[in-house]
C-alpha cells in the first residue's frame, strides 16, 4: 500500500494553503473580512459548504466536486487557524487527531481485529464509539444539535434501535403515523401550540419509517425538492401567462401542465 506521505505535490499544495490562509488572517496586511470573522460567524460557511459537496454528488457533477472539496476544506483550514492565533491548536493537531480516531475505529485494517464485510465494519465502528463515549453517557451522546431535524431524527432512531427500543419491522410504523396523523387532526383545527407537537410526531414516525426502509430520508426529501422544483418550472416554461387566468382555470391548468411534466420525466 502506498504511504500518503510520498505524494509531495499534495503537501505542497495544502502547505501553501495553509500560508495563503495565514496571509489573509495577517493582522499587519490581512483581508479585512477575513480579519473579523469568528469560529461563529464562519460556522454556517461550513454546513453551507458540506451541503454543497453532496449536492453536486447528488448531481453527479463530478467536474464540480473538486472545487467543492476544496471549498469544505478551506473551511477546515480557516478554524485551524483562528484555534492557531489562540494557540489552542493548529491544523497538524486536526490531521493528527482524525489520523488517530481512524485508525483506533478501523483495528480490522490497522490492528489485529478480523471484519469481513461491511456490516462487521459497522459493528466494530460503533463498538468503538460507544467506548469512547463512556459507560454513563446515553446511548444518544454526541448526536449533534446542529443537524438537520431529518437526520437527527434518523440518528436518534438508529441509536435507540440499538437497545432494542424499536418498532418490531416497517408495518407497525405505518400503523403508528396513521395513529399520530389522527391525533393530529383531532388537535390542529383548534389547538395550534398541539398542531405543531403532533405534526412533529408525524414527522419523527415518517423518519423512523424511512430508516426501517433502509432510506435515507434527508436524501430522499433533497430529491423530492429537487423533483418539485424541476416539475414547477417546467409548469412555469409552458404557461407563461398562467397569472392573467382566473383563479380556478389557473389552478386546472396548472394540474394539467405538472401531469404533463409528470409524464415525460422516465421511471426511476
Amino acid at each position: 500500500m502506498s504511504d500518503a506521505s510520498d505524494d509531495f505535490p499534495a503537501l505542497d499544495s495544502m502547505r501553501e494553503l495553509l500560508e495563503i490562509m495565514a496571509a489573509l488572517r495577517d493582522p499587519a496586511g490581512g483581508c479585512p473580512w477575513d480579519l473579523e470573522q469568528d469560529f461563529k460567524s464562519i460556522a454556517p460557511y461550513t454546513i453551507e459548504e458540506a451541503y454543497e459537496v453532496a449536492d453536486v454528488i447528488e448531481r453527479e457533477a463530478w467536474d464540480e466536486l473538486p472545487h467543492e472539496l476544496g471549498d469544505l476544506l478551506l473551511q477546515v483550514v480557516f478554524h485551524s487557524q483562528m484555534a492557531r492565533e489562540r494557540g489552542w491548536f493548529d491544523f497538524n493537531e486536526v490531521a493528527r487527531c482524525i489520523g488517530e480516531k481512524m485508525r483506533r475505529r478501523h483495528p480490522h485494517v490497522f490492528g489485529d481485529a478480523e471484519a469481513t464485510s461491511a456490516k462487521d465494519v459497522k459493528a466494530s465502528w460503533e463498538a468503538t464509539k460507544a467506548r469512547e463515549r463512556g459507560t454513563d453517557a446515553s446511548v444518544l451522546a454526541g448526536i449533534a444539535q446542529a443537524l438537520p431535524a431529518l437526520t437527527r431524527a434518523q440518528k436518534l432512531g438508529q441509536r435507540a434501535a440499538r437497545t432494542g427500543f424499536d418498532w418490531p419491522e416497517a408495518g407497525a410504523v405505518v400503523d403508528k403515523i396513521h395513529e399520530e396523523l389522527a391525533e393530529l387532526a383531532e388537535r390542529g383545527e383548534h389547538d395550534p401550540a398541539g398542531r405543531e407537537e403532533e405534526l412533529g410526531d408525524v414527522l419523527f414516525c415518517v423518519v423512523n419509517y424511512a430508516r426501517h426502509l433502509g432510506v435515507d430520508a434527508e436524501r430522499a426529501l433533497r430529491r423530492a425538492n429537487a423533483k418539485f422544483e424541476r416539475r414547477f418550472a417546467e409548469v412555469e416554461r409552458t404557461l407563461p401567462d398562467i397569472v392573467d387566468l382566473p383563479r380556478g382555470a389557473r389552478i386546472e391548468a396548472m394540474e394539467q401542465a405538472w401531469a404533463r411534466a409528470k409524464a415525460r420525466e422516465p421511471k426511476a
